[in-house]
């Protein structure tokens, strides 16, 4: 069902701000930076590896972004696993209990399909799940 931890989303007040800490002191290379509109936020892909590192900044006080900084302040936000056919793995999930927040994928950041699951199924951990499509995996700009 999961073919790998994607990447982690840490929310931050600014990229800005918060990049040279990853790129001068971690010395992970910055893959790009983007703005999704639909989401209220941007968004700086690091290459860490096997597992990217996503920087999110909302760009709006209605961003899911700024209200969890608000309420929790900067840190780790969620974490996204890799799946094929997302549309069969929300099912699965549902069949299974699980409560999603995505009932249908969304894009996301880089034109994925993503979707999360609610923490109140998950031990208060939001996992999100993203199909990539159009890129395979080791390709450069690949996030």
């Amino acid at each position: 069902m999961i073919q790998k931890v994607d990447h982690i989303g840490i929310a931050v007040h600014s990229i800005e701000k918060s990049l040279s800490f990853y790129t001068e002191v971690l010395k992970l290379r910055l893959i790009r930076i983007e703005e999704v509109k639909t989401q209220h936020v941007k968004v700086a892909f690091l290459d860490g590896g096997e597992t990217k590192l996503e920087l999110l900044e909302p760009t709006s006080s209605e961003s899911a972004i700024s209200k969890f900084i608000g309420k929790y302040g900067q840190g780790i936000h969620h974490i996204a696993l890799s799946v094929h056919s997302i549309e069969d793995r929300i099912r699965e999930l549902q069949e299974k209990g699980i409560t999603m927040i995505d009932s249908q994928p969304r894009k996301g950041a880089s034109n994925t399909d993503i979707a999360f699951i609610h923490p109140k199924s998950s031990d208060n951990v939001l996992f999100e799940i993203c199909e990539k499509k159009g890129m395979e995996h080791g390709e450069e700009g690949y996030v």
